[in-house]
């Protein structure tokens, strides 16, 4: 619709916080001009049974379409007008308004509505060189390297049978059924089940009991599940279990030499191939997590220095999104079996606040996508595929990939800035405390 260059008539409330309310109304004599118009054009090429085309009478045109042609008016007056209205005071609205028509007086002039949003807040970003951001130190050790070695022979563990009693660390192949007030329940039966006694696999109370048994024993086990047990059925309640022993096995480790290298692919060199290996895998493990961590911190610091009012529709969309990822992690298809909202809230409350200052980082300091990163970061996506150069084409070609590598390209950048800028306490930290805290 064309509609007039001079100002609209608008009128502009603030009920509290980020929601704005705007009244506009627009002349009446323009929206029939444009009802007219549109008929005319309707009548021209409208058919109905009984009328040649482009000679249906202007008054049947009316009776048939007139209806639907002022909707169709209408809902383009209001979109036109509320684009022109939020530009005209300087609005910047972070969702879609709510539109209440306002009821006309008998032979009004005007056609006027109400439109109600929220709108972005204005974000005054404390100076970066205020905030203190801790740095973990982290470096591998030797002692690091034999640790984690003894976790890799601890993959590849074998257990053999022993005619003794199981003690700590040993397992236990058992049949058992358990009850409750005589009665068996739900998941309370197995058979040839491997238990590592000590492990925490199972219970508490059926854990201590398993520890003394010999193969062909028999015992009964009194537990009591947690309160916090994730069976509401059982949480809290006493029960009996009759264990049936199979056998015990201890664990045997394999020995540290050039034939345990080769299980993880190290044909030559030996052990200290393997060393220079394992260093390498743990350093790049601590290198992506120390990426992480740099991030996580940075914007923790922005959030504790910077707070926010956050447009509760930003809120509403991230919590859908939230809720469709983890449909779409678990396999979920019912609505109905996804956690409550009140679940995804803290989450989405803390990503809509770190985009809104991450936006005005980059607006402030002008901080532009860096585009051979970019290909960079492809290039190291699709590196681990077979065909690494048409993995990288498939990103390269697909839109929605390659906004999702930019978007995390920029925030690496935001994010290095803000270090960059923030004053730093560097705290010393062993491989475990920092991998494992």
């Amino acid at each position: 619709m064309n509609t007039a260059t001079s100002n609209l008539d608008v009128s502009v409330e603030n009920p509290g916080g980020l929601q704005r309310r705007l009244t506009i109304r627009v002349p009446q004599a323009d929206i029939e001009r444009e009802v007219d118009a549109r008929l005319k054009k309707v009548g021209r090429t409208a058919r109905l049974k009984g009328f040649r085309p482009g000679k249906i009478p202007p008054r049947v045109v009316r009776q048939r379409y007139g209806g639907q042609v002022r909707q169709e008016v209408l809902s383009d007056v209001i979109r036109s007008s509320f684009s022109r209205a939020i530009q005209q005071e300087r609005l910047n609205p972070a969702g879609g308004p709510e539109i209440e028509p306002i009821e006309a007086a008998e032979g009004g002039q005007e056609f006027a509505y109400r439109a109600t949003f929220e709108v972005f807040p204005e974000i005054e970003i404390r100076p970066l060189a205020d905030l203190s951001i801790e740095r973990p130190v982290v470096e591998i050790t030797e002692a690091d390297i034999d640790n984690m070695i003894e976790k890799l022979r601890e993959q590849r563990a074998e257990w053999r049978s022993v005619e003794r009693k199981a003690d700590e660390g040993d397992r236990v192949v058992v049949d058992f059924v358990g009850t409750i007030d005589g009665e068996p329940f739900e998941g309370g039966k197995g058979e040839e089940v491997p238990i590592v006694v000590g492990a925490g696999q199972v219970i508490e109370d059926l854990d201590k009991g398993l520890k003394g048994l010999a193969a062909g024993d028999s015992k009964t086990v009194k537990v009591k599940f947690p309160k916090d047990y994730p069976s509401e059925a059982l949480a809290g309640k006493k029960a009996e279990f009759q264990v049936e022993t199979r056998r015990v096995e201890e664990k045997v480790l394999p020995a540290v030499d050039a034939e345990f290298a080769k299980l993880f692919g190290v044909e030559e060199g030996g052990l200290e191939a393997l060393r220079v290996e394992v260093r390498k895998n743990m350093q790049r493990e601590l290198d992506e997590r120390l990426k992480t961590s740099a991030k996580t911190r940075a914007f923790d610091a922005l959030l504790a220095a910077n707070e926010i009012p956050l447009p509760r529709a930003l809120v509403n969309d991230e919590i859908r999104r939230l809720a469709m990822d983890t449909a779409r992690r678990l396999g979920i298809e019912d609505p109905q079996q996804l956690p409550s909202v009140e679940r995804f809230e803290p989450a989405a409350r803390r990503r809509v606040a770190i985009g809104l200052l991450l936006q005005e980082l980059i607006r402030k300091n002008g901080i532009e996508l860096d585009r051979a990163r970019v290909q960079r970061r492809v290039d190291e996506l699709a590196a681990p595929y077979e065909k690494p150069q048409e993995a990288a084409q498939i990103y390269r070609s697909s839109r929605e990939l390659m906004a999702q590598v930019e978007s995390g390209v920029l925030e690496d950048q935001v994010v290095e800035f803000v270090l960059g800028q923030a004053g730093t306490v560097e705290k010393p930290m062993t491989f475990d405390e920092f991998m494992e805290p």
